[in-house]
């Protein structure tokens, strides 16, 4: 049980925490310096906040194959986060769930609890506070729907298998709370961990498309019947509105892997959890190690407004308007902006965008469905048709699945 410089409060402390990507860049920036740097400081909030539990609720690795400096990082982390306190991870739609669960029974001996299989929905981490108050950690990892569908018993949708999931943590939660009432035990908590886009979720450009059939989230109701909901897979710190179930809440990615992140406040969220009910959150924000910045004019505008000069020590996006496009112009920018990454040209005439030029879709930003939509209709100079677009959806649902059982 926590407690602050006060003295000793009645309450499981959490920290939550989600989608840290490891490996992963920004454009062509490497991030992994900056990744170990947040995961060393995260160590020392662990410590300093007095936590209990560390909840990392999905995609810990950017790729199903992480890279070695990847794996290093989070080997060195998991020795670093476990000196403070147990730690439970769930793996998300980036993460091999095979790859991550590797070992799960033997990390479990040093309090690293990893849940990525469907087997392990109903087996929740049991962690009891110092009053004798049992909490129940149960972790739902990114559940692929054609993949456990059969497994779950449920349709073809997001919201199904959430459901299924949520039914299996339902059913060993009643049978946990009416031995404890039997027994005159004290009635047990229980938080879910669970990587998944849920209805009211504001996303980025940078998750990646998780939709089936065209329906892509499930409704926050699907988690009622616990006390606290560490949510992973959307990018942004929030809330989600549930006002007759428990908390729902996105701790968001640490750091920004897009520039449509780029208004994000990057914290972590500290869930106090009392043995009477109550639930209290706060956030800590998360140190930037570098801010991230777009700037929109003419070449000749972006080198010389003085206005700008606090963006030039910003990771830059700069968007080019001139009505022809200028040469060098990326070398021209670093003289100015010696962090910029990335470069569109928009032509503008007269502060007016040119609708003529042919622009194509950005495979950094797109969902692989307008991607793929995109170069058909650019190949073929044609509209893609119904047929097509339900083969190019299977064919990315074919390759997803793919990914999953890697």
């Amino acid at each position: 049980m926590a407690a602050t410089a006060e003295g000793a409060r009645e309450a499981m402390r959490l920290l939550h925490t989600s989608d840290w990507h490891l490996g992963r860049f920004l454009t062509t920036v490497s991030l992994v310096e900056h990744q170990r740097d947040f995961l060393a400081w995260l160590a020392d909030q662990a410590k300093e906040q007095q936590v209990d539990v560390i909840l990392v609720s999905g995609d810990v690795h950017d790729r199903a194959i992480p890279s070695v400096d990847a794996v290093q990082i989070f080997e060195d982390s998991l020795v670093s986060l476990v000196a403070v306190c147990p730690v439970i991870l769930i793996s998300g739609n980036h993460d091999s769930a095979a790859r991550l669960g590797f070992a799960a029974e033997l990390l479990a001996a040093v309090k690293v609890h990893l849940r990525s299989a469907v087997r392990d929905i109903d087996r929740p981490v049991a962690i009891t506070d110092r009053e004798g108050v049992p909490y129940f950690f149960y972790g739902i990892p990114y559940l692929e729907p054609e993949v456990v569908r059969g497994e779950l018993g449920s349709e073809k949708s997001h919201a199904a298998v959430l459901t299924s999931a949520m039914d299996l943590v339902r059913a060993d939660l009643t049978t946990r709370r009416q031995s404890a009432a039997l027994n005159g035990a004290p009635e047990p908590r229980a938080v879910v961990l669970a990587h998944a886009f849920i209805t009211g979720g504001t996303s980025s450009e940078s998750e990646r498309d998780v939709s089936v059939g065209g329906v892509a989230d499930a409704p926050a109701s699907v988690f009622d019947g616990v006390d606290y909901v560490a949510l992973g897979h959307l990018h942004g710190p929030q809330d989600i509105t549930n006002p007759d179930g428990p908390p729902v809440r996105y701790s968001g990615s640490p750091l920004a892997y897009s520039f449509s992140e780029e208004s994000h406040l990057k914290s972590i969220s500290i869930v106090d959890l009392d043995a009477s009910g109550g639930v209290q959150v706060t956030t800590i924000p998360v140190p930037v190690p570098r801010s991230l910045r777009t700037v929109t004019g003419n070449i000749d505008y972006l080198l010389s407004d003085p206005g700008l000069v606090d963006a030039e020590d910003c990771w830059l996006r700069a968007i080019i308007t001139d009505p022809r496009r200028p040469e060098n112009p990326m070398e021209r920018i670093r003289q100015r902006f010696p962090h910029a990454i990335d470069l569109s040209w928009a032509p503008h005439v007269d502060g007016v965008p040119l609708p003529q030029v042919d622009r194509l879709v950005d495979p950094a930003h797109a969902t692989p469905f307008e991607v793929i939509t995109a170069f058909v209709e650019h190949v073929t100079s044609l509209e893609v048709t119904a047929d097509e677009e339900v083969l190019i959806r299977d064919s990315i649902e074919r390759v997803r699945q793919a990914e999953a059982l890697a």
